[in-house]
């Protein structure tokens, strides 16, 4: 009998509690507990089993769960005795940054105090008896009577009574429990991407460094400390001075296997609830995850919707904001514009990593974008190499799979929908033969769109011109692919195209593109420039290749494309 799924549940305790699905990751608590590291920030993208973990962390140790004996049998933890013994023993503060976000700092520090307020609210066991004194007990009541109380009242919480709220926390509960404590905080990093995109980076890092410090550097009451999060922030922004920090990234060799299911875990799902025979689709759906030297690792949200609907779809891509990565890649030079053009056509990209993102320094070096979408998991590692010990090691890099692929195409497509232009008029115009129409709508987008797509400092259409773009047209035609097989750069005749369109109905016609930026030197006009591109097309048989197929030269019609700055002109 197959179990059921819990879709959505985060809580460990509630998925034990009903029996459903759950696939076993209890050793992370052993390999951790044994490890003996004081602060332990590990990384991995949204929706892989992070707050799951932390809250089975938290199972096991609070005191709060003493008793909960049944949460942990005929689980891999339960087999060893002297864990049973350990199980409910510790006082356990947990704390997530998960809902902790918003367009400006006062937002984001009101949810922050409200966090605090309801972590006091919870441990408010702490006022009875003699434990505290009155005075303790006046400043405890700062932040635990205010739970729910509006902005203003938050307010009046000093950022001194912010930074130093779990550490005071902590203070009081070593009295009650007799023990130092242990502090899992979920999802550090969501607060701190928002205050990058929106522009208070600043006053939030100032914030949570105070905080950071007080907790996990300077503290006497601290046992241990669990982090997670989707980028290792650098330690002069959040972590200064933070030397009993252990991080695990995406390419650390720790904890491999305890975020994401493996391939024999998903094999033994699927065989589970019968359907043993999709391995294969689901390995190109979802696969593509390399922890350290580990392959083979899925995505477990995607793994647990196939499950229960049976149907394959683009579920982790849709459950996050990519707000930042799209600000990044829009306001990035041309050779992300064009590695990105690349990445989408299947191929991999070649470049450094440092996994200590350094968010001060995104808007001046592209190539940290590579380590943001490696963390977030939108890209995956194919191979590293190393030049010599003076050089840093190249990664080879592709987008991690077919989940992913779709959702990074339809990120670019929604920067062109950003115009006010109707994203699909320039395909209907196309299909219609509509050429003033193709002109028009085309220079309507490249006024509108290409200052947003070219937010950065180095316009796109000054370097590698042609394939910028190539890249551009290929997103505006991206939504006739259910009609089209749409290919770039492919060897025809006796050159290679640019663009080709192949109908799959017969009835349909097929399409060529030649792109082309005027030369000056050569072409005294653009209605020149596509008499040339069209020329070309003509002369190199870039049709030979449609022709085999079967598509008569009369189904198959030419466009050159001329383009000179934001102007373009077309022609066929």
């Amino acid at each position: 009998m197959k179990p059921e799924i819990s879709i959505g549940a985060q809580s460990f305790e509630d998925i034990r509690n009903e029996k459903a699905f759950y696939i076993d990751k209890t050793d992370f608590i052993r390999e951790w507990w044994e490890g003996l590291d004081v602060v332990t920030l590990i990384t991995r993208p949204r929706r892989f089993g992070k707050t799951l973990n932390m809250k089975m962390v938290e199972c096991f140790f609070s005191e709060k769960y003493a008793g909960r004996s049944d949460l942990f049998e005929g689980l891999s933890i339960w087999r060893e005795e002297d864990y049973q013994e350990l199980q409910g023993t510790w006082p356990v503060i947990f704390l997530s940054f998960a809902d902790i976000k918003g367009a400006t700092f006062e937002i984001v520090r009101g949810s922050m105090v409200e966090s605090l307020m309801e972590l006091y609210k919870k441990h408010s066991y702490l006022l009875e008896g003699n434990i505290l004194t009155e005075d303790e007990k006046r400043d405890y009541c700062t932040l635990g009577q205010y739970v729910g109380r509006d902005k203003n009242v938050k307010k009046e919480i000093s950022e001194d009574t912010i930074a130093w709220a779990l550490k005071r926390l902590m203070s009081y509960m070593v009295r009650w429990h007799g023990k130092k404590v242990i502090v899992l905080l979920d999802e550090y990093d969501t607060p701190l991407q928002e205050a990058y995109v929106y522009g208070y980076w600043g006053q939030l890092t100032s914030l949570i460094r105070s905080m950071f410090n007080s907790t996990f550097k300077t503290n006497d009451y601290l046992y241990r400390g669990l982090l997670t999060g989707i980028t290792r922030i650098s330690k002069e922004s959040i972590f200064s001075d933070l030397n009993n920090l252990e991080v695990i990234t995406t390419t650390s060799e720790k904890y491999s296997t305890f975020f994401g299911f493996t391939e024999e875990e998903v094999s033994a799902s699927l065989a589970q609830f019968h359907l043993e025979n999709m391995l294969d689709e689901v390995r190109c759906w979802y696969d593509g995850f390399r922890y350290g030297s580990r392959e083979g690792i899925y995505n477990p949200w995607s793994i647990t919707k196939y499950l229960d609907t049976g149907k394959f779809g683009s579920y982790w891509a849709n459950t996050s904001s990519n707000s930042l990565v799209g600000k990044l890649i829009r306001e990035s030079g041309p050779e992300i514009k064009v590695a990105v053009e690349d990445l989408l056509e299947g191929r991999s990209i070649e470049t450094s990593i440092d996994e200590e993102i350094v968010f001060e320094q995104l808007g001046d070096n592209d190539e940290v974008i590579w380590s943001l979408l490696l963390a977030s998991g939108y890209l995956k590692v194919e191979s590293v190499s190393e030049v010599d010990s003076d050089s840093d090691a190249v990664y080879r890099l592709s987008l991690t799979n077919l989940e992913v692929r779709k959702e990074f195409r339809k990120m670019i497509r929604n920067w062109f929908q950003k115009s006010s232009v109707r994203y699909n008029d320039f395909v209907k115009a196309l299909l219609a033969n509509q050429i003033g129409y193709m002109n028009q709508y085309m220079n309507k987008m490249t006024s509108s769109v290409f200052s947003y797509f070219d937010s950065g400092k180095y316009p796109s259409e000054q370097t590698e011109p042609e394939r910028f773009y190539h890249g551009f047209v290929l997103g505006l035609i991206a939504d006739a692919k259910l009609d089209y097989i749409i290919t770039s750069n492919r060897e025809s005749g006796l050159g290679r195209y640019d663009v080709v369109m192949e109908p799959k109905k017969e009835s349909d016609f097929a399409y060529v593109f030649e792109f082309k930026v005027r030369d000056p030197a050569s072409e005294a006009t653009l209605e020149e420039t596509v008499r040339n591109a069209l020329r070309q097309m003509e002369e190199k048989d870039y049709d030979a290749m449609l022709v085999d197929r079967g598509i008569p030269r009369e189904r198959i019609r030419h466009y050159g494309f001329a383009f000179e700055g934001k102007k373009v002109l077309i022609g066929g």
